[in-house]
């Protein structure tokens, strides 16, 4: 560590960085996709959910094993680089970057639909603007005001969730929809074809990307080996009973999709069917703050990962590496996410999208890979038929989860995750010098891997 760098300041608490990463999943989200995957289930959505949720789940205990022994802000980039290659780490690095760096411009895009729809006077690109302006300022701010200001989105859409499942009782113990508020047909009925349940949950499993970029805020978190991995099982945990009780209620009271006039736009049907035109203002109020929240969550993120690239002299360290000293947050880096988010104004939603989903993809297959390689290659705890369990066959099954994901990824990911990788490539034969030497690297001394009530302790001993 150098003397004298400014570091990103540790004050968050367990309860902000579960927020924070409920807030990149977007719990309303359950809604827009609904109709697509009832279509495809059958009507089985929550068991869908089910078999996506214990996917995640499998990933999210390789984090817990890595953010053991790499307590950083870099993530699956720090874990392959430390793990496996370092080679490898950079381009892991680059590919989750893209995944990052899109998913603040497709909020600003969804963000400018939703005021659209209700203001088609405002030029679009306003919208656009103006989102990436306040998202901005609000993550160059102390990252405990971004937190808390997330809290508060997230809030609101749990409230409105809360609502709407208060409604479907109500409506279901009057007769409608299942008939019956405690029916299991909307989790199993004879007859359910397995492959179609798969097929729904490997679609909403990227409803749980987010829970991950808990581990980005790690250097803000005191005594992150503890926190950061309960954060990511519990963010994961959380948003999954949200996503399964929720679709269990609307299962129940849409059974199937003959009374959507557009599957693929369930969710302002949902809305006007259950509470009218009010219902319908605060589902779209519901949206936008699960917009704005998950704009924040992700602009935050990309920043953390800029910064450790930075910091590692991957990319620019005076410029990437630099946390201004009053506001503790990577400042430049934050102006610039924003800068580039602006060129949403370019973009369609489907262009912008087309780039989410490979760079997280590379990430969770790592992660899994990278608890082989330290735990099994590096530590030799595999000896036991426990260890052997936990350090190979878990993070195993991980992975193949993972590979169902991607054999049904789209081809335009494919095609521009491959084109964004290759110009990865290029940069790193031109940094190493033709692979000569190896990129940047994290250098962990003794005392930074120590937890803090030791630190403190080792330095009333020093004093003394």
């Amino acid at each position: 560590m150098q003397a004298g760098r400014v570091e990103l300041k540790r004050s968050l608490k367990l309860s902000h960085l579960i927020l924070m990463g409920l807030a990149y999943m977007t719990p309303m989200v359950v809604f827009d996709t609904f109709g697509i995957v009832s279509e495809m289930t059958n009507g089985h959505v929550p068991t869908a959910y089910i078999l996506a949720l214990a996917a995640m789940l499998l990933t999210a205990v390789s984090y817990k094993k890595m953010i053991q022994v790499y307590p950083t802000a870099g993530s699956a980039y720090t874990y392959t680089q430390k793990s496996i290659n370092p080679h490898l780490g950079f381009m892991v690095g680059w590919a989750a970057l893209m995944d990052y760096l899109f998913l603040p411009m497709v909020n600003a895009l969804i963000f400018q639909i939703y005021l659209s729809s209700i203001f088609p006077a405002v030029p679009e690109w306003i919208w656009i603007v103006g989102f990436v302006a306040v998202v901005t300022l609000l993550n160059l701010l102390s990252v405990n005001s971004t937190a808390n200001f997330n809290t508060f989105l997230v809030i609101f859409q749990a409230c409105i969730i809360l609502l709407f499942i208060g409604m479907a009782v109500k409506y279901i113990l009057n007769g409608g929809g299942a008939s019956s508020a405690f029916s299991v047909r909307p989790f199993y009925q004879e007859g359910a074809d397995m492959s179609l349940l798969i097929a729904g949950a490997t679609l909403l499993c990227f409803s749980y990307l987010g829970f991950d970029a808990v581990a980005m805020l790690a250097e803000e978190t005191p005594n992150p080996k503890k926190m950061i991995p309960r954060a990511i099982f519990l963010t994961a945990l959380i948003g999954g009973i949200m996503f399964i009780t929720a679709s269990y209620f609307i299962q129940s009271v849409f059974p199937d999709v003959s009374a959507f006039k557009d599957p693929e736009a369930s969710s302002p049907e949902i809305a006007a069917s259950m509470g009218g035109a009010i219902f319908q203002f605060l589902f779209i109020a519901g949206g936008i703050a699960g917009t704005i929240a998950s704009g924040i969550s992700s602009h935050a993120s990309v920043a953390r990962l800029l910064y450790v690239m930075g910091r590692d002299r991957i990319l620019p360290e005076k410029f990437f590496g630099y946390v201004h000293p009053k506001l503790r947050t990577p400042v430049l880096n934050i102006i610039l996410v924003g800068g580039f988010s602006l060129t949403a104004v370019f973009f369609s939603l489907a262009t912008a999208t087309s780039f989410i989903s490979f760079g997280a993809l590379i990430a969770f297959t790592f992660v899994n890979l990278s608890v082989i390689a330290h735990y099994v290659f590096k530590k030799r705890e595999h000896m036991s038929i426990k260890g052997s369990f936990t350090y190979i066959v878990m993070p195993l099954l991980g992975a193949a989860t993972v590979a169902v994901l991607w054999v049904n990824l789209e081809q335009n990911s494919l095609i521009l995750g491959i084109s964004w990788s290759f110009v990865g490539f290029l940069y790193l034969v031109y940094l190493t010098r033709m692979f000569k030497k190896k990129p940047g690297n994290i250098e962990f001394s003794e005392m930074e891997e120590l937890e803090p009530a030791t630190l403190i302790e080792n330095s009333k001993t020093m004093d003394v």
